[in-house]
């Protein structure tokens, strides 16, 4: 069975369509459940949620309150409370496809070396398709697309939490998520599936990537602000900080390397989107890793 994790803090104007797809699958009732993980929600989540289940009794939900704040709270309360061979994450934002149970039943039973993948996730915009959008910030709206073909997440890529599955047993061996990062409430710090992925690297287990696996997220047009952009920089490069200073000496001193190389790689890219023509783009990058550093630093 799998098991879908939607972890979910005061978000009732997408939760109901969240669970509307959910709801819409094409695989058998049977073959998963669905846990509605509210991180103490201070709007309608815990009637959405109720209603939800009333509304399909045929449905295999449930739904729990975790009271102490923070998303990876939320995740580990999740993991603690299904029942599932496999677990499924998702946002409280993020719309399933019609196939997307069958998708990860069909991947992890014909691949059984793999132990965690992460699927394509389109973004779906509220408003206009930002102009200084590049191929290279979209982890800023929680977008992923590596193409039409699984494959294995190489080097520094990993799946966005936005759509990744684990086997069980992942978290039996290695751990949950870690408490110290995440966001909490209406921060915007995060690093806990990053550090997740990293532990799993380590070990030289197989993620994958898995196209079929498809989510539409969606973007409200306050997530595209210079406001939330700068404090979302800000909160990579904490989170950074925090998970980074914990394993010690050498791993600082590879981190403060990769950034070296990062601001280098940022600069020629400043410089090719600038002589195209794509202003927006160029300075948006800069200020964007400018903004990672700041948080990292201070």
């Amino acid at each position: 069975m799998i098991s879908v994790i939607v972890c979910t803090y005061n978000r009732q104007e997408y939760l109901p369509d969240c669970l509307k797809h959910l709801a819409n699958q094409s695989a058998d009732n049977r073959d998963f459940e669905v846990l509605i993980i509210d991180n103490n929600s201070t709007d309608n989540t815990a009637k959405i949620a109720s209603d939800f289940i009333k509304s399909h009794p045929d449905l295999n939900v449930h739904y729990f309150c975790e009271m102490n704040q923070g998303h990876t709270f939320a995740r580990n309360r999740g993991i603690k409370e299904a029942k599932g061979e496999i677990l499924s994450f998702i946002d409280d934002d993020a719309f399933v496809d019609t196939h997307f149970i069958k998708e990860i039943h069909s991947y992890f039973n014909q691949h059984a070396e793999v132990s965690a993948i992460g699927g394509k996730i389109l973004p779906v915009y509220e408003g206009k398709h930002p102009k200084w959008m590049s191929k290279y910030l979209l982890t800023l709206v929680s977008a992923l697309d590596m193409g039409n073909n699984p494959k294995t997440f190489k080097g520094s890529k990993f799946p966005i939490g936005a759509n990744m599955a684990f086997r069980t047993e992942v978290f039996e061996k290695y751990g949950h998520f870690n408490t110290d990062l995440g966001r909490r409430g209406s921060g915007l710090e995060g690093g806990d599936e990053k550090e997740v992925f990293l532990r799993l690297k380590r070990e030289k287990e197989a993620i994958h990537y898995v196209p079929k696996v498809k989510v539409d997220h969606i973007i409200p047009e306050k997530r595209l602000t210079m406001e939330y952009i700068k404090g979302l920089g800000i909160g990579v490069g904490s989170s950074e900080k925090r998970r980074v200073t914990k394993t010690g000496f050498v791993e600082t001193v590879k981190k403060i390397f990769s950034e070296v190389i990062k601001a280098g790689a940022t600069l020629l890219l400043f410089l090719i989107y600038f002589a195209q023509g794509k202003f927006a783009q160029a300075n948006m990058l800069v200020k964007f890793r400018f903004w990672v550093l700041q948080g990292y630093l201070k």
